[in-house]
């Protein structure tokens, strides 16, 4: 689950997949992805290159993935993400 890849985690690809995908269709970004493979226990604390999977779903603001990335790690005992407070909800643009 958390195998390295082209220099990211398979969590850092979902969440650049959805937030690139979102960018070019002009669509909603859907979250399922990453909701999923943080279910089925990616690591979201593996920093690569100094970028972990939450600094990856900030740059897209993702403001659905900053949540799950800040809520699993708060509840599962990893290192807590910034609060994401103060972000623009993709989903109500």
């Amino acid at each position: 689950m958390n195998e390295v890849c082209c220099g990211m985690t398979l969590l850092m690809h979902a969440i650049d997949l959805e937030g690139d995908s979102a960018l070019q269709s002009r669509q909603p970004v859907d979250s399922a992805l990453t909701a999923i493979l943080l279910a089925y226990g990616a690591d979201p604390t593996i920093t690569l290159d100094g970028e972990t999977a939450y600094d990856i779903a900030h740059r897209y603001n993702r403001s659905m993935a900053i949540r799950l990335l800040h809520r699993f790690t708060t509840h599962h005992g990893g290192v807590a993400a910034p609060d994401p407070g103060g972000l623009v909800d993709e989903d109500k643009r």
